[in-house]
């Protein structure tokens, strides 16, 4: 894929249930070793679509999609930091890519897109995740020490902390 053949646009109405197919396909692409099996098993795309519905009516712009033909291949969301005790103001919530694009610059597309890239910013990222902790290195963020249980999975996570001003992650 040496050309750009998708499109950064905020989530809208008719790519919810496409985003659903993507977000689930995505955690079972990339945890299928990590997340027990049950869990992935469980996920249903009529489900998360109506999640992701009210979630980008509740806040419209946090949400951003990457679109082929259509098709959701990659999105990223961001907003207010949601831990008590927060290390930056603003969280990157989630950012999935399926397989086939990683590597393509898809990501790079939707970090810039779901947070300005000189704010300051935090996410969470599975502790067993090297490549996702190798990609957000090179957008500024490093492991601050802080750990904890994903509630959902029962894996464990480690936060990341970019400072403000920190740039705007170079392609490697």
């Amino acid at each position: 894929m040496t050309e750009r053949s998708w499109h950064i646009r905020s989530l809208a109405a008719e790519h919810t249930r496409s985003l659903a197919e993507c977000h689930i396909a995505c955690w079972r692409e990339a945890y299928r070793d990590l997340v027990p099996a049950h869990v992935l098993d469980a996920f249903d795309v009529g489900r998360r679509a109506e999640q992701w519905e009210r979630d980008r009516v509740r806040h419209p712009g946090r949400t951003h999609v990457a679109i082929v033909d259509d098709a959701v291949i990659g999105f990223a969301s961001a907003g207010p930091s949601r831990d008590a005790h927060a290390a930056a103001p603003f969280e990157l919530h989630a950012l999935y890519v399926r397989s086939p694009w990683q590597g393509s610059g898809v990501a790079d597309d939707l970090i810039r897109a779901a947070i300005d890239p000189t704010a300051e910013c935090s996410l969470w990222v599975f502790e067993q995740n090297p490549r996702a902790q190798a990609f957000y290195r090179r957008h500024g963020f490093a492991l601050d020490g802080t750990r904890k249980v994903e509630s959902f999975s029962s894996v464990i996570e480690v936060r990341m902390v970019r400072p403000p001003s920190a740039g705007g992650g170079r392609r490697a």
